[in-house]
């Protein structure tokens, strides 16, 4: 049994919306007054605040607030671990020190358990969803792949819509194929596969970018919000909104992308190799001094565009779902992008290099294809080596025996061969 997430939207009528928004005004003033008490106890009294004494706090503190007696128990005490989240992140370095939240950028509150909600669906397709601590029992359009045990269910607020999240005990079947493939991201082309074959960017981003570049134009001409009492302009706040519409199709097309594409992948190929990305390090912005920023930039936004992480993780998890295996090569110990399929040896190639030809062999070939070709035969030759280890037959030498890289690849290349003459 695994756990899956889907969202729902719900459509709440003109009273059930201001319900839904007094909730959450009501979950933000809560989530920005235990901050506070984390910060006063410590300045003041060097006390550290953790999660169990503010969660013991809760019924004297709704003994002053009145109103938060109306909302449920758990729904309150899922927001004061909220918090304790991110003061866990900022101690262990993940993250900056919490700060307080405004009741705009507040998305939402969860519900940890069903005491105080119930869904009703068909098998996952449409249905109802009953919030009973606000007494209001809420339309839901969507539909689950898989449906199971409801586990726990959040309601959040986005550009102007709401919807419910929830999590699903359930046991997913996906089925795949018996076949083999290695894979290589880039932005001219998204994936190129160890079969020839090429999945094109779509270019989400930049197919809208001047549309969002003469809207964002625009709304530098008109008055923007300040702190000091300075409210922004009716016609500000249209234009901001149209920016957020645009960037939010963006997000939503290249999702539904990811999830086809990497349901197409998994649905032919049981066992998946790429090479291991550093995106963060990838998606670095220019070193100080530089005079190569606006080619950085450039080059950034269209790694981003792809989402190749996105894409990655798709894969990786849809594949392990299916009963397959997902292999990230060492991109440092085995260099794909330079490494030739044929005679396994290393040669040198720049950014604009676009075909591969060997100085050892005289291959040619595709640079995509061939990194993808030798991800998957150094993924074939770890999955032989590995069943080669947990056979009884296999002495102790030949598990602990050790070679060069050249050395290496001729063994797993014997292996493939050897395997496919036998398939055959």
């Amino acid at each position: 049994m695994v756990t899956r997430r889907v969202t729902y939207r719900i459509y709440p009528s003109s009273q059930q919306e201001k319900r839904l928004h007094w909730a959450r005004r009501l979950h933000c003033y809560l989530y920005n007054a235990a901050i506070a008490n984390r910060r006063t106890q410590y300045q003041k009294f060097g006390h550290s605040v953790d999660y169990f004494e503010q969660q013991n706090c809760l019924p004297a503190f709704k003994e002053v607030w009145t109103d938060y007696k109306e909302l449920g128990s758990h729904a309150l005490q899922a927001t004061l671990k909220r918090v304790d989240f991110a003061y866990q992140r900022f101690f262990k370095k993940l993250g900056k020190y919490p700060k307080f939240k405004a009741y705009r950028h507040y998305s939402g509150w969860t519900y940890p358990c069903k005491q105080s909600w119930k869904v009703s669906t068909n098998n996952g397709v449409n249905g109802h969803l009953e919030l009973r601590d606000l007494g209001i029992s809420l339309q839901m359009r969507g539909k689950a792949r898989q449906w199971g045990k409801a586990k726990t269910c959040t309601i959040f607020y986005r550009n102007g819509k709401w919807y419910a999240s929830i999590t699903v005990e359930c046991a997913p079947v996906r089925e795949t194929g018996k076949d083999s493939v290695g894979l290589d991201f880039g932005c001219k082309t998204a994936v190129a596969t160890s079969k020839g074959e090429f999945i094109e960017n779509p270019k989400f981003l930049a197919n809208s970018q001047e549309k969002i570049r003469q809207l964002s134009k625009g709304l530098r001409r008109k008055r923007k919000p300040q702190k000091r009492k300075v409210k922004a302009s009716r016609r500000w706040k249209k234009t901001q909104a149209k920016i957020s519409k645009e960037r939010r199709k963006v997000a939503n097309r290249r999702q539904d992308w990811v999830h086809q594409t990497a349901t197409h992948i998994v649905s032919r190929y049981s066992m998946v190799a790429t090479e291991k990305l550093n995106l963060k390090g990838m998606t670095k912005k220019a070193k100080k001094g530089s005079t190569r920023k606006r080619q950085k930039t450039g080059l950034n936004r269209s790694i981003l565009d792809v989402g190749i992480g996105m894409l990655r993780d798709a894969i990786k998890y849809k594949v392990i779902e299916a009963g397959g295996l997902f292999v990230e090569v060492p991109t440092q110990k085995v260099k794909p992008t330079q490494r030739c399929a044929e005679c396994w040896e290393l040669t040198p190639k720049t950014l604009s290099d676009r075909v591969h030809k060997c100085q050892h062999c005289g291959h040619e070939d595709d640079r995509d294809i061939n990194a993808a070709r030798v991800c998957e035969i150094w993924a074939r030759g770890q999955e032989l080596a590995s069943l080669d280890a947990e056979s009884p037959s296999s002495t102790s030498k030949a598990r602990t025996c050790t070679g060069s890289m050249k050395q290496l690849g001729a063994k797993k290349r014997r292996k493939l061969l050897a395997q496919r003459s036998s398939e055959e």
